[in-house]
């Protein structure tokens, strides 16, 4: 698991009231720390968890592998907080096969097929809806997730009829609800791989595992196999020619960025970190709330093919 980082999530404000009673009863909002019978009082009243999912890959040599679990993790724990309501343990492996570098460099990136978590997610989220969930929102913390997940989604979706959502809750290319908050301008990517917003979001979380000793600015780069002719500004799989990006390519991170390092982190700071969580945790949660109120009819409940 990942270490805790001392925070008293009770603290935060809450987005509901007139609630009290209600959140008396639970020691917490992970569903790993509850037993049965807190699960069966919970879905009393009701429908909604939260399963943080993201990836065990290198960040670069100044972050921790486990950056952008804590990502999901951290919104996770937030929003359940602010609107009371459940989430999972993480799903902490996702889909990185771009970042294994060569064999035996000991880049430490754990990656599943994109079948094999395509068929755990579809195995958490049939469990959840066997149990009693009726609405699901996987609160993602890693990019390239987002490449795999649609199948499994619209499966649970047509499969059951319980309400699925994805939540992509980082900047990348899109700075968002993020506007006017990092430092670096757009060449200094402040969105991606290990530059300025996971710098300090990792600071925010627990600080003791950010080695700013070893930070440093690096830019993507075109790979050796394309023509110099085309470039490369992030870690999207496009790549511009002529000034537009309609070209995109299988590209491992090595062969664009040496480093692991898409930017510049040196502008990191823990109270940016801060505000990040609160500004994207506080939305997402409102979302959450409207989604809440929803009509959904879940016809397919049982969860039988739980063996092979």
């Amino acid at each position: 698991m990942i270490a805790e980082n001392g925070r008293d999530y009770s603290e935060l404000p809450h987005l509901t009231t007139g609630d009290e009673e209600f959140r008396s009863k639970f020691l917490s909002w992970d569903l790993g720390n509850l037993t049965f019978v807190d699960i069966q009082e919970y879905l009393k009243v009701k429908d909604l968890v939260i399963v943080p999912m993201a990836s065990l890959e290198q960040h670069g040599p100044h972050l921790p592998l486990y950056t952008d679990t804590v990502t999901c993790v951290e919104m996770s724990r937030r929003v359940a907080e602010m609107i009371g309501v459940l989430h999972t343990p993480p799903v902490w492996i996702g889909y990185s096969p771009q970042h294994m570098h060569e064999p035996g460099m000991g880049r430490g990136t754990i990656t599943l097929r994109s079948t094999t978590l395509l068929a755990m997610l579809y195995d958490v989220g049939r469990s959840l809806i066997h149990h009693g969930f009726n609405r699901i929102v996987f609160m993602n913390g890693h990019g390239s997730n987002v490449k795999v997940v649609d199948p499994v989604l619209r499966k649970l979706r047509y499969e059951t009829g319980a309400l699925i959502g994805f939540v992509k809750p980082y900047m990348e290319r899109y700075v968002g609800i993020l506007d006017g908050l990092m430092e670096n301008p757009p060449e200094e990517t402040p969105g991606w791989h290990s530059s300025e917003l996971e710098t300090s979001q990792d600071l925010a979380w627990n600080e003791r595992f950010v080695r700013m000793d070893r930070a440093d600015f690096t830019k993507a780069h075109i790979p050796e196999f394309l023509p110099k002719t085309f470039a490369k500004k992030d870690g999207m799989p496009d790549v511009e020619f002529e000034g537009y990006t309609y070209f995109n390519f299988p590209m491992d991170h090595h062969e664009f960025i040496e480093s692991g390092v898409i930017g510049n982190p040196l502008r990191a700071t823990k109270e940016k970190g801060e505000e990040a969580f609160r500004r994207l945790s506080e939305h997402v949660a409102r979302g959450i709330l409207e989604l809440m109120e929803v009509p959904v009819e879940v016809h397919n409940r049982e969860f039988v093919d739980r063996v092979m």
